[in-house]
């Protein structure tokens, strides 16, 4: 039979150590009981085996901590905004830099809460989208928010428009200029780069903004869509037709806002979030696979005669030039003009060079004393560098930027 001592030394082996760690551990956790000093006359070295407790004590936790850290981090660097629908997450990340300065670490819930502080009384909001070729110092971005501030009447509207950023550096581009930003992204896609007419990047990038747009109908909001090269010279809100679903510019305008042989172009629309317009939206997106290497403007002008465009009862409305112009077709009087788009045109230097002569005529026209503004003695000096035929060659090099720049005041 054991003697009493080796039964008290194997009762002692078969116990875990107490989860009571010395004092003198210098990492051991906070706790409530006296602490001994380590340094009292008369304490006994520790033993071998109470230092190989501390080393796995401190090993334990350094590893738990460092798990912890990376589950962290790797949980929020790829948090997906939907695509497809409103629960698939299997397109688009939000950057590092977005969440930094994201009040929400859930990308849906801050395009709520984007769209919220942006949106007019009526749940109305004015939308653009933004990569990092665009968004440079003295680059398209900022002859588009210059117009707002030059405009007849359109400065207020700065407060309801949201710039929606294709990549990091057009995100943080936005948030030094504006104060609605949301950035969003294609997974596998760089847009960074300038998206050239009909390319692969333009394309994906046209049909990104075709799914998110519908998102936004979704969520509840009215929305104007504008392209960045539009020029907003004055209020469009009164031009709108009040009964329609879903309004779009032209590049040619044939005199009848109900006629579907207009020529649309898809860088602005007005559309009312509804059913019919919800449904339009997902049956326009569907139907890139209908018809692929085609561009949303080209799927459109297609499925405008579709009979499910009557079955589901959207009210198309095509907006006048005379309004809504652009280098296809410019508006001719500058008192009516609302906007004006440099379509039509290949290659950023010649975009910018048109865009900035139409800010010149604009000034040089608001400029005038009324009596005179009236006999419309200024007239559009453009397009220049713009043109149709530009558009036939992709591959010729961009025209030089040849324009005077103007003082800024």
């Amino acid at each position: 039979m054991a003697s009493p001592r080796l039964l008290a030394r194997f009762h002692r082996r078969r116990y875990p150590p107490s989860t009571a760690v010395s004092a003198c551990c210098p990492f051991a956790p906070p706790r409530s009981l006296p602490l001994r000093d380590c340094s009292s006359a008369g304490m006994s070295p520790p033993k071998p085996s109470t230092l190989i407790r501390r080393a796995a004590c401190l090993f334990t936790l350094l590893t738990l901590s460092l798990l912890m850290l990376y589950t962290a981090t790797d949980s929020i660097r790829f948090l997906h905004l939907p695509s497809a629908s409103l629960s698939s997450s299997t397109l688009v990340r939000i950057f590092p830099s977005y969440l930094n300065n994201s009040p929400s670490p859930n990308p849906m819930q801050h395009l709520k809460e984007v769209l919220g502080n942006a949106s007019m009384g009526n749940n109305t909001v004015i939308l653009t989208t933004l990569n990092d070729a665009w968004a440079s110092t003295n680059s398209v971005v900022d002859l588009f928010l210059k117009s707002f501030m030059l405009g007849d009447g359109t400065h207020w509207l700065l407060d309801h428009l949201v710039i929606i950023a294709l990549d990091e550096k057009a995100y943080n581009r936005c948030q030094a200029v504006h104060k609605h930003c949301f950035s969003l992204v294609t997974e596998d896609v760089d847009f960074q780069e300038e998206a050239y007419f009909m390319t692969p990047n333009y394309l994906k990038m046209m049909w990104r903004r075709i799914d998110f747009l519908r998102s936004v109908l979704e969520l509840g909001y009215d929305f104007v869509f504008t392209d960045t090269d539009i020029m907003w010279f004055r209020d469009p809100f009164p031009q709108f037709f009040p009964d329609a679903d879903f309004q779009i510019a032209c590049d040619h305008f044939f005199g009848d806002p109900d006629d579907l042989n207009n020529m649309p172009n898809g860088g602005f629309n007005y559309v009312k979030s509804n059913n019919r317009s919800i449904a339009f939206y997902k049956f326009w997106y569907a139907s890139h696979e209908t018809y692929p290497g085609y561009h949303d403007q080209d799927v459109f002008n297609k499925i405008k005669f579709d009979p499910l465009i009557s079955d589901i009862g959207l009210k198309i409305r095509f907006l006048d030039t005379a309004y809504f112009g652009g280098l296809c077709e410019p508006s001719k009087d500058l008192n009516l003009v609302c906007t004006m788009h440099a379509n039509c045109c290949y290659g950023m230097d010649s975009k910018l060079h048109d865009l900035k002569i139409m800010l010149q005529d604009w000034r040089a026209f608001t400029s005038l004393p009324p009596d005179l503004k009236n006999e419309s003695v200024i007239s559009w000096r453009v397009p220049q560098n713009c043109s149709l035929h530009s558009l036939h060659h992709f591959d010729s090099p961009s025209p030089e930027i040849n324009v005077e720049q103007e003082e800024e005041n």
